[in-house]
């Protein structure tokens, strides 16, 4: 196996197009599983640690521009004020030490559909930057995952950042797993909520062959807030508008069984954790309201 460590974007980028094989490492929480449990072995490894352009994240308008080695850690400590649904996905990733190591562009390179970072990634509206040598370009994030572990990256490309809008409203995470840390999601869904534009935002992982929207649990409820003048009110959303929105979410699911859950919980437990986690969103969107 070769061994291939760039110091600077551009050796990084060029590595790649000689050895589009290579397997790209940053924090190396998900791609050194796969070795030590001998389930894969690339002919090349490009570590990506000591490339200094892809650690910052920066303040872009109305968007957070996160480089490919910000970590959870970093997610945690910098932006729960301005990307709290991340924020709320990155706490519950591994130990502390796997949150100072892993990436979140590590994650979406993997494209597990159990990754914690994809479903506030796509209830955000996020945006993939990519490159190689032939130059840069942007991946909306419903169109980045391709299937099981599969993404929209070309052989010769790299994840130079993820653009993510700041929140200009609650948003929340949850998931289901065998314990309350250190665990793969058996399903796990976020919701984001723009009063400004008006706009509902989910997100679905662990329950399909990839991460993905609820799209029309997304229409309805934005027709519900817009048709009934919610958006501008202070008052609890009632249960029917709750329940159906869980199931329309539950719906939008493709789950399997296997073992660490069944399709029917998948479903089930995705209807509670779209209610539960509306409920907050909606509750915190009330409190500001009558703060402000």
């Amino acid at each position: 196996m070769q061994f291939i460590r760039p110091t600077t974007w551009s050796e990084a980028l060029q590595a790649k197009a000689d050895h589009p094989e290579a397997w790209p490492v940053a924090g190396g929480t998900d791609v050194l599983v796969e070795l030590n449990f001998d389930r894969r072995r690339p002919e090349a490894v490009l570590d990506l640690s000591s490339v200094g352009e892809l650690r910052p994240w920066t303040r872009e308008d109305d968007h957070v521009r996160l480089g490919a080695g910000t970590t959870y850690t970093d997610v945690l400590r910098d932006l729960p004020d301005l990307l709290p649904g991340l924020t709320v996905a990155s706490r519950g990733v591994g130990s502390p030490q796997i949150r100072n190591r892993g990436t979140v562009a590590g994650n979406l390179g993997s494209a597990s559909p159990a990754g914690d970072a994809h479903p506030p990634l796509l209830a955000s509206g996020a945006e993939v930057e990519v490159a190689s040598v032939r130059g840069p370009r942007r991946i909306a994030i419903d169109d980045f995952y391709l299937g099981v572990k599969r993404n929209a990256l070309e052989p010769d490309e790299l994840i130079a950042a993820i653009r993510v809008p700041v929140a200009p409203g609650p948003q929340q995470y949850a998931k289901i797993g065998t314990r309350n840390a250190m665990v793969i999601a058996v399903c796990s869904f976020a919701v984001a909520l723009d009063p400004v534009r008006r706009r509902v935002g989910t997100g679905i992982g662990s329950a399909a062959p990839t991460p993905r929207r609820a799209v029309e649990a997304e229409g309805f409820l934005t027709e519900r807030l817009d048709g009934r003048g919610l958006w501008e009110g202070t008052g609890p959303l009632d249960e029917e508008t709750l329940t159906r929105f869980g199931a329309l979410v539950a719906a939008a699911a493709q789950p399997i069984d296997d073992v660490r859950g069944t399709a029917a919980y998948r479903r089930h437990a995705l209807s509670v954790l779209a209610r539960r986690t509306l409920t907050w969103c909606w509750d915190d969107l009330r409190a500001r309201r009558e703060a402000a």
